[in-house]
C-alpha cells in the first residue's frame, strides 16, 4: 500500500502557512495529537511525583507512560530510558559519569563525521580523565566511515567508542553494528547517536550494538526533550553527581529536577503517532512502530532520490558525498553564491532549510569549508511531497541561472 502522504501532511497544522519544511534534521514541525497532549496535560492538576495524592500520580504515570514509549521507539526497556532536555544535555550527564570511570592511559574513540553533541562532551570528559582521544576518519570523497578503520583504533585500553548511526550533515549510516563489535571485541563500551537516524526508519538498541543510544523527540514530531536508552546494569554502575535528597534509583539520579510533565506526556504521543503512520500497521505498539517506519522509509528514499537526480542537473550546484546508505539528507553548495545568501534566497521563496555547520564541526573543518559557510542541507521528512521537491529544485534552478 503507498505511503499516504495527504493522510501523514493532514497530521501537522504549521503545513497550512504554506512554507516547505527542508530541516528535519534541526527539528520537525509538531504532530496535531502532541499538541493537543501538551495542552490537555498543562490544563490537568499536576504535582510532584508521589503516591500521596492524585495530582502527584499522574505525573508519575507521565514519567512512567514516556519511559516506555521511547524503550518501544529503540527496541530498548523503560527501566533503561533517562529522559532529559536536549541529547546534548543528556550525553554531556552521561560523559562526566562514564569520564569519573577513566584514568590517565584510557582512551576513547569519537568520529569526525559526527554532531559535535557526540564528539566534545567525549573529547572534554577524556582530558579531565587524562585519557587518550583517537579519531576515526570518514572518506572525504563519499562520505562513508569505513567500519574496518576501527580494527585499528580500538585495543585492550579503549573505554569508549562514540559513533553516529546517521550523519546530521549529509545522512551517511555508517555500519555501526560492525563498529560496535569491534568495540565490544575490545571490551569497550558504544554510545550511539541515534539523533538523526531513528525518524526515518525502525530502530533496535540490540541490533546496533549499542550501549547507550541517544535520540531526540522534536527530531521526531515531538516536544523538544530527549532520551538515552540503554540496559539498566550499564547505569547502575554509574554514579553522576546529583543532589543529596534526590533519588538515587536508576534511571531517576540521571535526571536532574523536576521534568516538564505536559511535554512527556508529548512524547509518549509523538512515539504513538509515528506508530501510526501506516493505518494498516497491527499488534502491539513496537511492531506497529516497525511497520509504519518501515513505509517511511521507503517513502523518503523515494524523495530522496527524486532530490539527488534533481540536484545532479543543476548547473553550479555540488552536492557533499555519496554514501552508499544514507538519511534523506543531502548538504550542497551553489556557485556564485554564499551558503548563508543561498539559504537567504530560498526562504524568500518558501522553502525553509539550515545553512552552514549545522554542529557537524569535524566534518566541515576536515573539508575546508567551515571558515567560508559550510554548505546548505536539505533534510526530508515524512511530510514532504515530491511536489516539494520539485519546488526547491525549481528555485535552484533559477538561483543558478540568475532568473
Amino acid at each position: 500500500m503507498p505511503f499516504d502522504i495527504a493522510r501523514a501532511r493532514a497530521a501537522y497544522p504549521a503545513l497550512a502557512e504554506g512554507h516547505v519544511h527542508f530541516d528535519g534534521a534541526g527539528g520537525t514541525q509538531t504532530a496535531a495529537p502532541v499538541i493537543a497532549a501538551v495542552a490537555e496535560t498543562m490544563g490537568t492538576a499536576l504535582g510532584n511525583r508521589s503516591g500521596g495524592n492524585l495530582p502527584g500520580r499522574r505525573s508519575v504515570e507521565l514519567v512512567s507512560a514516556a519511559r516506555t514509549a521511547v524503550a518501544d521507539l529503540l527496541g530498548a526497556v523503560p527501566e533503561g530510558v533517562v529522559l532529559g532536555p536536549s541529547a546534548t544535555a543528556l550525553t554531556y550527564t552521561l560523559a562526566r559519569a562514564l569520564g569519573a570511570t577513566w584514568r590517565p592511559g584510557d582512551e576513547v574513540v569519537v568520529s569526525r563525521l559526527d554532531h559535535d553533541a557526540n564528539v566534545r562532551p567525549w573529547i572534554q570528559a577524556a582530558e579531565a580523565a587524562g585519557a587518550t582521544v583517537r579519531w576515526a576518519e570518514f572518506d572525504e570523497h563519499t562520505g562513508e566511515l569505513p567500519a574496518g578503520q576501527y580494527a585499528d583504533l580500538v585495543n585492550e585500553r579503549t573505554r569508549l567508542v562514540a559513533v553516529t548511526a546517521g550523519s546530521n550533515a549529509i545522512g551517511t549510516i555508517p555500519d555501526v553494528a560492525a563498529i560496535a563489535k569491534s568495540a565490544h571485541a575490545a571490551g569497550a563500551l558504544v554510545c550511539v547517536d541515534g539523533v538523526h537516524s531513528v525518524p526515518h526508519g525502525p530502530t533496535d538498541l540490540t541490533a546496533l550494538g549499542a550501549d547507550f543510544l541517544v535520540t531526540s523527540a522534536y527530531k521526531w514530531s515531538g516536544p523538544h526533550l530527549a532520551a538515552v536508552a540503554a540496559d539498566p546494569t550499564c547505569w547502575q554502575h554509574l554514579h553522576p553527581a546529583k543532589l543529596r535528597p534526590s533519588a538515587d534509583t536508576v534511571p531517576d539520579r540521571f535526571e536532574y529536577g523536576t521534568p516538564s510533565f505536559p511535554l512527556l506526556a508529548g512524547v509518549a504521543v509523538a512515539v504513538d503517532h509515528l506508530a501510526g503512520l501506516d493505518p494498516t500497521a497491527t499488534g502491539t505498539r513496537r511492531e506497529r512502530l516497525r511497520t509504519s517506519l518501515s513505509a517511511v522509509r521507503t517513502y523518503e528514499e523515494g524523495l530522496l532520490d527524486r532530490l539527488l537526480d534533481g540536484l545532479a542537473a543543476v548547473s553550479g550546484v555540488t552536492v557533499l558525498g555519496s554514501p552508499g546508505r544514507r538519511c534523506p539528507t543531502v548538504s550542497f553548495r551553489l556557485a556564485g553564491r554564499s551558503p548563508a545568501d543561498t539559504q537567504a534566497a530560498l526562504g524568500a521563496a518558501g522553502v525553509c532549510l539550515s545553512a552552514g555547520d549545522y554542529y557537524a564541526y569535524e566534518y566541515f573543518q576536515t573539508l575546508g569549508l567551515r571558515d567560508s559557510g559550510g554548505a546548505v542541507r536539505v533534510s526530508l521528512y515524512h511530510y514532504n511531497t515530491v511536489a516539494e521537491v520539485d519546488r526547491l529544485l525549481n528555485e535552484l534552478a533559477a538561483l543558478a541561472t540568475g532568473r
